[in-house]
């Protein structure tokens, strides 16, 4: 399983990025797929969740209006769109999936907000 997360970068408050993340390793369709966060000094939450058809989506309280997770199996990615985004949103966001009982990760990509 691997899993790289790309579109990081720092953005002043009221910004917008899409992040992605690519994945191969194992059948990408058929799994949930989520959007992770860890902030510094802060425990990792989950932000987003998007079923294996991308019927269903599901957010953390702190991104409802903002964030949206999205998938395209075709091309085995998942992507976070982030508009106004605020300095609280700052951290490491990641893309896990959990294949075969095991929680994969990536390195993540670091998303600064600040001015």
């Amino acid at each position: 399983v691997q899993l790289v997360e790309s579109g990081g970068g720092l953005v002043q408050p009221g910004g917008s990025l899409r992040l992605s993340c690519a994945a191969s390793g194992f059948t990408f369709s058929r799994y949930i797929m989520s959007w992770y966060r860890q902030a510094p000094g802060k425990e990792r939450e989950l932000v987003a969740a998007i079923t294996s058809a991308g019927g269903i989506t599901n957010y953390a309280d702190s991104v409802k209006g903002r964030f949206t997770i999205s998938r395209d199996n075709a091309k085995n990615t998942v992507y976070l769109q982030m508009n106004s985004l605020q300095p609280e949103d700052t951290a490491v966001y990641y893309c896990p999936v959990r294949f075969n009982g095991v929680d994969s990760w990536g390195n993540g990509t670091l998303v600064p907000v600040s001015s």
